[in-house]
């Protein structure tokens, strides 16, 4: 569940990370599924009112949670986003997926609600006992290249980085 940075905006979905994760599941004998159900424009109250008729679809072992840029980039309250966030991990736990979170960060120029923001996945990692990545976009974030005209969506020459990136966090999860 992610908005438009898992959706492969601006690029073909078979490009994006998501793909890209299904076919590295295949390749490693693995017996996943991935369904990409990240929109992009999507908020984390989008991602809430969407994931329960997800959970009884696809039953799911395993839910990354790749929300909230869109909630920074609004400015949108941060105890909101949290109780989205929680409410999500709660119903994919309720369902029996195990959960992993990847966080996001905001431009300096959103001053302190970036620090909070930024803060509140670490927060809501610990208090639900869920994996955590705390920074979706790390290993391109700082290189420009990596990024489409728009500067805030990756290239899809980005995409296998951010997969390198996530797998270390999601590969515990997978039995």
């Amino acid at each position: 569940m992610g908005d438009s940075l898992s959706a492969g905006y601006g690029i073909r979905p078979e490009q994006a990370w998501p793909s890209l994760l299904a076919k590295r599941l295949t390749e490693k004998h693995l017996d996943y599924n991935v369904a990409n159900l990240s929109i992009s424009g999507e908020t984390t109250a989008g991602g809430r009112s969407r994931l329960n008729p997800a959970l009884r679809q696809y039953k799911p072992a395993i839910v990354i949670v790749a929300l909230g840029a869109n909630d920074g980039l609004r400015g949108l309250p941060l105890a909101q986003m949290r109780d989205n966030l929680n409410a999500m991990i709660d119903a994919a736990q309720a369902a029996g997926a195990r959960v992993m979170l990847a966080g996001i960060r905001l431009p300096p120029n959103y001053g302190p609600y970036a620090l909070e923001f930024h803060q509140s996945f670490g927060e809501i990692s610990r208090q639900q006992k869920v994996g955590l990545l705390a920074f979706l976009l790390e290993p391109i974030a700082a290189q420009q290249v990596y990024f489409q005209a728009d500067n805030l969506h990756p290239t899809a020459e980005a995409q296998p980085l951010i997969l390198d990136h996530i797998w270390p966090t999601l590969a515990p999860l997978l039995k």
